[in-house]
């Protein structure tokens, strides 16, 4: 049964992280340059400005926010402050989708406005603020996870329709042999990793989310109230209930949900997230 977490009218919701270390659900909205927290014992949704536009938003180990805002990735304060941890403005560009890995490095993808091809990239941020992009080609870079025994990475360039594979060295950050382990009819979005290994993607504009196995066969489509689902993560004391956040953008008659929080209780398991290591 599907449940209205936030009901709000994002618009280009984006990016659920189940923060450990509060028990509540970090999200953004790109385009209104804002990170949400949602509390669901409270039943608050708490609305930080950014000063730009912002594509992810993770909790860091020393408190605090890593974000990939427009310009660059920078770390948020509690108390409000900013300071750039990368600053790689270039015009027309923007961040977005990000995760960390399991040691607890950033993997930030940027993005054209106009989306024209090959105009963004995905790098790997470590603690320290040293950078490195790893794929210099992408066009709407998107969702990032890996395997549970962290030895996969997995990667979403919206226009392919597919989800890639790498071999993953967790002590190195190295993302080596991509290769297609499925193709996604519609637009693949954002995804995670649940317990038993499979990937659970949004179809933007396919008003569902769907899981494939390890081995990329569908094995469930989730229909939605919405057509513009963007992202997913499990959440909540036990990681069994599934968040979904939801976009307006570009829609003439956007449905009522259309850009809130939704959320599937006890759909499943997932796994906890970790913090960024700086």
């Amino acid at each position: 049964m599907i449940e209205v977490a936030v009901r709000g009218d994002a618009t280009l919701g984006e990016g659920p992280t189940w923060d450990t270390s509060t028990s509540t659900l970090l999200w953004v909205d790109i385009l209104g340059s804002a990170v949400h927290r949602y509390d669901p014992g409270r039943g608050t949704d708490s609305v930080l400005p950014t000063p730009q536009h912002v594509g992810a938003a993770k909790p860091r180990a020393a408190g605090g926010l890593i974000a990939n805002l427009r310009d660059g990735v920078a770390l948020l304060d509690a108390d409000g402050g900013q300071r750039w941890l990368v600053y790689w403005e270039r015009e027309g560009l923007r961040g977005n989708d990000a995760a960390v890995d399991g040691a607890g490095r950033l993997w930030a993808g940027t993005m054209r406005y106009d989306t024209a091809e090959g105009g963004g990239w995905l790098a790997r941020v470590e603690p320290d603020g040293a950078a490195k992009v790893l794929l210099d080609d992408v066009t709407i870079s998107n969702g990032i996870a890996w395997s549970p025994d962290n030895a996969l990475m997995y990667y979403i360039d919206t226009p392919t329709s597919r989800v890639d594979v790498f071999d993953y060295d967790l002590a190195t950050g190295s993302a080596t042999d991509r290769r297609p382990l499925c193709t996604v009819e519609g637009s693949p979005d954002g995804m995670c990793v649940d317990a038993d290994g499979c990937l659970w993607v949004a179809v933007w504009g396919g008003s569902a989310i769907r899981r494939y196995t390890p081995e990329g066969k569908l094995d469930r489509e989730v229909p939605l109230p919405v057509s513009q689902p963007t992202a997913c993560a499990f959440g909540g004391p036990d990681f069994t209930d599934l968040y979904v956040t939801t976009a307006r953008e570009g829609l003439e008659n956007p449905e009522e949900l259309a850009g809130s929080l939704l959320v599937l209780p006890g759909f499943g398991v997932g796994l906890p997230s970790t913090l960024f290591a700086g």
